[in-house]
């Protein structure tokens, strides 16, 4: 990197321009490290705060590459971005984190799949299917969740097939089809690395999905787990990140199984979903740890301060366009709780429109104030 992170003429450029890169720039700002944002929506989380916004197609590798060919770092807040217009950029001197190499496998669920198998990391059993056709030659796999390969994303493109009576609403692409895990809880373990191969991973969460979106809706730190799940956890997520050789933050979901073994359902090469309440709750943000590791800089600590919840604040169902919060002034005047709205203008059903942290003394206190927070506030249309 020619140009020292902390100079004035440093840029550093980010594929998306969601909440997810919103909260980048909050930690961005606070190395005076300048941002540009890339997103098809011109009225992204981002656009109003980010020094450098453009508006196109993160998909396009033209477009790709003229944003980030004057920039000193590329990374991303979305994994469904131009791998071309990425490796364009590498070929012209620019660091991109995570790799396009990373990128390419974890855009494709089959091949993730595949990954996992040829590296040795624990995963449930699959088949790679080509159509709807191929369902019926695996009904020795069901019950099974069949998973677009590619495009799926916040629960979308993931399919349920209990017994051969759901096979005629399967989806008729390539899909992997993977058999259920009998787990007790599901987990997660963000991990860090940068260039010189520093590895940090954050404690383990546990997460809790709405049943309908597939999405997380609540998480709790620390996960309620022994020691010894805690370490295997964590000696899983960092086998991943180094088995792909990736630069960045890397957010391992994992399945906890009733016999006590850990298996990897997915990974997301980005600041993520169950970090969320790293910002008041961890001596280093995810995000934070992720400007870190891309830049080359010392890695945080990734301890936890205080017990901590978090809420995603999802869009009611039945309401669509301009949002209003109902009950923020009442969740407010519980003590730990910090709102994090995301600035996104309209509603729908299951949008995530924001989060709230909740920290307390104890992990029971602060899932009873995450109850409380989750009852009280609404995302509605106006």
């Amino acid at each position: 990197m020619a140009v020292k992170p902390y100079s004035k003429d440093f840029k550093l450029g980010v594929l998306g321009g969601g909440q997810l890169g919103r909260m980048l720039l909050q930690e961005a700002v606070n190395l005076d490290i300048k941002l540009a944002a890339l997103d098809p929506n011109p009225e992204a989380p981002c656009h109003q705060i980010v020094p450098y916004f453009t508006t196109g197609d993160f998909n396009d590798r033209e477009t790709v590459r003229n944003f980030g060919k004057d920039l000193d770092v590329v990374t991303v807040e979305i994994e469904h971005v131009s791998i071309d217009g990425l490796r364009d950029l590498e070929q012209a001197g620019v660091k991109v984190f995570p790799q396009p190499d990373v990128l390419e496998i974890v855009q494709d669920k089959g091949l993730q799949k595949a990954f996992y198998q040829k590296h040795n990391i624990p995963t449930a059993p699959f088949k790679l299917l080509n159509n709807k056709a191929e369902l019926l030659d695996n009904i020795d796999l069901l019950p099974a969740a069949q998973k677009l390969r590619k495009g799926g994303y916040d629960g979308r493109g993931v399919y349920v097939i209990k017994s051969e009576s759901d096979i005629e609403n399967g989806f008729d692409a390539p899909t992997v089809l993977e058999q259920f895990v009998d787990f007790e809880k599901e987990l997660s373990v963000i991990v860090a690395r940068n260039e010189a191969g520093e590895i940090k991973a954050f404690p383990a969460v546990e997460l809790d999905f709405n049943p309908k979106a597939n999405l997380v809706e609540l998480l709790f730190a620390p996960a309620k787990i022994s020691r010894e799940i805690e370490e295997k956890a964590e000696k899983v997520a960092i086998k991943t990140i180094e088995a792909f050789g990736m630069v960045g933050i890397l957010a391992v979901e994992l399945f906890l199984t009733k016999d006590g073994e850990i298996l990897v359902n997915e990974v997301a090469p980005r600041p993520h979903n169950s970090g969320h309440q790293t910002i008041e709750a961890n001596i280093t943000s995810q995000y934070a740890q992720h400007l870190r590791s891309i830049l080359n800089l010392p890695l945080g600590a990734t301890d936890l301060i205080r017990p901590a919840a978090m809420v995603n604040l999802l869009g009611e169902e039945g309401h669509t366009g301009p949002v209003t919060y109902e009950g923020l002034e009442e969740a407010l005047q519980i003590p730990g709780v910090y709102v994090h709205l995301y600035g996104k203008t309209d509603t729908k059903p299951f949008r995530k429109m924001g989060h709230v942290t909740i920290t307390a003394a104890t992990a029971d206190e602060a899932r009873d104030k995450a109850m409380r927070v989750k009852s009280s506030i609404k995302v509605k249309s106006k």
